[in-house]
């Protein structure tokens, strides 16, 4: 069930579990909606953690503002959405909810116990876009009918919402390598074999984590958590209670002290 919630001035819809323990906080991806990661991946974690989630500004039912689209703004909605939830928690950020995890775990490493990339990119050029995601494809009918359902802006708004991603998507984020060497959070990366992150800039940001893991999955595509969910669920559970760092017969480059 949710419940709307004021997060830095803004009434945002959030998904919070009853009971206690251990919470995971899923992170929509652009264009989209909790729902539909909620559907995906909150059966298969709720055997072990509580589930929570919460839908960015003018995503799903939490309304827009006239304000632009930044990843530094959403990575500021999922820290008021931690503080609410009484952090920290670990988190599972899939696409713009990978970005916005990222940029978090920077800024408020305190908040956050390990946190799940998936399909993510930490700069723009790292996005192939030759993806058919027109109006009338099945894709933009998907999207144009889940955000009717949902949005208290109405139909109509999505023209604007798909406006402002596609500013920020094709200018943002502009992070280096270097910039992610201060994240220490236990991270998986996760991607299909065939993602719109290209595969090179996927390694690259496993590469420059220091206490990173990867996880390439065949036959998947950005769209990984709905065509897969056994098997991603399966991922993150083992990964949020694995060793860390792991413990492998034949490390390479944990051995050589390259990672942690």
């Amino acid at each position: 069930m949710g419940e709307y919630v004021d997060i830095n001035s803004h009434p945002t819809w959030v998904h919070r579990p009853d009971g206690s323990g251990e919470t995971v906080l899923l992170l929509h991806g652009g264009l989209s909606c909790s729902d539909e990661f909620l559907a995906a991946l909150e059966e298969p974690l709720a055997a072990r953690y509580r589930v929570a989630a919460f839908d960015r500004r003018g995503h799903g039912y939490t309304r827009d503002s006239d304000a632009p689209f930044h990843y530094e703004a959403m990575a500021q909605e999922v820290i008021g959405v931690i503080e609410h939830l009484g952090g920290p928690v670990h988190l599972v950020g899939w696409s713009d909810g990978g970005i916005a995890a990222l940029l978090a775990s920077l800024e408020r490493p305190d908040l956050i116990g390990r946190q799940v990339l998936i399909g993510t990119n930490f700069h723009h050029d790292g996005i192939v876009w030759d993806v058919d995601l027109s109006d009338d494809s099945p894709v933009g009918q998907a999207t144009a009918q889940a955000y009717a359902e949902r949005s208290p802006d109405g139909p109509e708004h999505l023209a604007v919402v798909t406006a402002k991603f596609d500013r920020m998507a094709h200018t943002e984020p502009t992070l280096t390598s270097a910039d992610l060497r201060p994240v220490m959070t236990p991270t998986l990366v996760l991607a299909g074999d065939d993602d719109m992150v290209r595969l090179d800039h996927t390694v690259a940001l496993f590469e420059a984590l220091p206490a990173g893991q990867l996880a390439v999955v065949p036959g998947a595509s950005h769209a990984l958590p709905v065509e897969k969910p056994a098997l991603v669920a399966e991922l993150i559970l083992d990964f949020l209670s694995g060793p860390v760092p792991p413990r492998t017969f034949l490390p390479v480059r944990r051995a050589a002290g390259l990672r942690s």
